[in-house]
């Protein structure tokens, strides 16, 4: 069932207390339907929808990298960039625990525990993003370069090669409203 007002969590009162301008688009969320059920519903690229992702390394110190929707993490290339042996994913109780978001609306903003956060660099190239709000069905529109302004954000190039299926035939690009 699609949302039918914004939410207020506590990724939306950060950006609007810290005064970055956003836009929230709602869409129905669906268990496992990822960024590609959200891009076709939108009508947006789906290149330009960020996830939010939650990893740890051997040590079990917990991280998030943020990654274009139509792309895969490649954990060697991630581990490398971090210079760690290994990196996993998080499993869900223990991703809801670091950042107390649920699975599907894990925002990057205003986690639960500080952690360090990895973009894949390609994301400020575009002109804007939809990046998760902290909740179930709903993404906040934003110009990526406000991620900097409050995240403690470290480009990396950790893209599985090879991978980026390209938008979806006949979905237009991202634009703000």
């Amino acid at each position: 069932m699609k949302p039918t007002s914004a939410p207020a969590t506590s990724a939306t009162r950060l950006l609007a207390a810290s005064k970055i301008p956003f836009s929230i688009r709602l869409y129905s969320y669906i268990d496992h339907g990822g960024t590609e059920r959200a891009a076709l519903e939108l009508d947006t690229d789906e290149h330009h929808i960020i996830k939010t992702l939650v990893f740890e390394d051997e040590t079990k110190t917990p991280l998030i990298m943020l990654m274009h929707g139509d792309q895969e993490v490649s954990l060697k290339e991630l581990a490398r960039a971090l210079h760690v042996k290994t990196i996993t994913p998080c499993s869900p109780q223990s991703a809801q625990r670091h950042t107390g978001y649920q699975i599907g609306g894990i925002s990057p903003f205003a986690t639960r525990k500080r952690m360090p956060v990895y973009a894949q660099a390609t994301i400020f190239q575009l002109p804007n993003i939809l990046i998760n709000a902290g909740k179930r069905g709903a993404l906040l529109e934003l110009d990526p370069a406000c991620l900097r302004q409050l995240l403690p954000i470290t480009e990396v190039h950790a893209a599985r090669p090879g991978f980026h299926p390209g938008p979806l035939p006949g979905a237009p690009p991202c634009t703000g409203q």
